[in-house]
């Protein structure tokens, strides 16, 4: 198992903690999310010491602990700004999608070349291209979503790294590779021909 695996895993683990606090749960053992996730309890509990989430002296683990515990693991126990390079249909959904902010997520600007989305007045201001380094620079900006046509992919690519940007989500049909930024490419038509695959497979 990579590293990927276990980052996903622990998504998994949040994303799960937190639907049992919605409902009441102050505490669950890791027989409770091996079941539900359809991995071992002895998994669980390796990821967690792995993590340094140490379990209720009385036995199982105090949720809202252990959600602590994952979000400094993940690193989003702090805000973090974003911006989303691309301000079509996919960017504009990105930027007004409400779960960012429950996530400590904050999008700090769009950046598009068509005039009539520039708007540098809106509450998630849109600005031109051209304007997408310095941006960057000024505001320490280290995440981006990168939503363009696969045309000019590889030139907001080059940008976003010479202003400092350290991630990318690539929502573009183009597989991006960088020496510098870690690129997380989603292939949205790749991922619904596999599906597709898999339900006439069965």
């Amino acid at each position: 198992m990579g590293a990927d695996d276990k980052v996903y895993r622990l998504l998994n683990y949040k994303n799960l903690l937190n639907r049992l606090k919605s409902i009441g749960f102050v505490k669950v053992f890791s027989d409770n999310l091996a079941d539900t996730l359809d991995i071992s309890p002895s998994l669980v509990r390796k990821d967690f010491r792995e993590f340094g989430i140490r379990g209720a002296q009385k036995g199982g683990y105090t949720i809202e602990a252990v959600l602590i515990k994952i979000n400094e693991v993940l690193g989003i126990d702090k805000k973090h700004k974003i911006i989303i390079v691309g301000a079509g249909r996919i960017g504009q959904a990105l930027m007004h999608f409400p779960g960012f902010r429950k996530e400590g997520i904050i999008v700090s600007a769009g950046f598009d070349t068509d005039p009539e989305k520039i708007d540098g007045q809106t509450d998630i201001p849109i600005f031109h291209i051209k304007e997408l380094t310095d941006y960057i620079k000024k505001n320490n900006i280290k995440l981006a979503i990168l939503t363009v046509p696969e045309n000019a992919a590889m030139g907001c690519l080059d940008m976003m790294e010479v202003g400092g940007v350290k991630g990318i989500l690539n929502f573009t049909s183009m597989n991006l590779k960088s020496l510098k930024v870690a690129i997380n490419n989603v292939n949205i038509g790749n991922e619904i021909e596999n599906l597709i695959f898999t339900i006439t497979k069965k």
